[in-house]
């Protein structure tokens, strides 16, 4: 399975959409945001751009839970609360967003990935990209998707290999 990862939109429309048409021409199989959608408007405006299945976790920064839920249930995306263990292919994925400053996310996650109990560790946060591995665990953050902090970026996983690369959003 092709799966498209991003995270921390905040509300960039503009990523949203080259992002959707990036994830359309990659032929994805399913789309997994990673938290700091922000507005319910944003999550309608992916979900809208794509026949994909979307699966989403909430970030710090996602204040309008109940709209956002509502937009989900109405697309179809599945919006859950973090940590959330999604199995795709016999595979374990870990989605989180981050725990406090960019620091200490990056190390609960290396600590998760230690633990050896999931195949790969999704995060977003830091608005950093970080495509790595652990003892054979796939660590990926697909950086900034709404550009705000950095060159925006998202990224693709072949979920067999777990092999995966940044794209990025021109």
């Amino acid at each position: 399975m092709k799966i498209g990862v991003i995270s921390d939109t905040h509300d960039n429309l503009v990523n949203v959409r080259k992002a959707a048409e990036i994830f359309n021409s990659e032929k994805v199989d399913l789309i997994i945001h990673l938290g700091d959608i922000i507005a319910p408007f944003t999550l309608a405006e992916l979900a809208s751009r794509t026949n994909t299945k979307i699966e989403a976790i909430y970030g710090n920064n996602c204040g309008e839970k109940l709209g956002l839920k509502r937009i989900a249930e109405a697309y179809g995306v599945g919006l859950r609360e973090p940590p959330f263990t999604l199995e795709i292919d016999n595979r374990k994925f870990l989605l989180i967003h981050g725990y406090g400053s960019p620091d200490n996310t990056i190390a609960v996650v290396r600590a998760l990935a230690e633990s050896g109990k999931w195949d790969a560790i999704l995060y977003g946060h830091t608005h950093n990209a970080d495509i790595s591995y652990k003892k054979g665990i796939l660590i990926l953050n697909p950086g900034d998707g709404g550009g705000w902090l950095n060159k925006p970026s998202i990224a693709i996983i072949d979920s067999e290999s777990l092999k995966a690369k940044l794209v990025w959003i021109e």
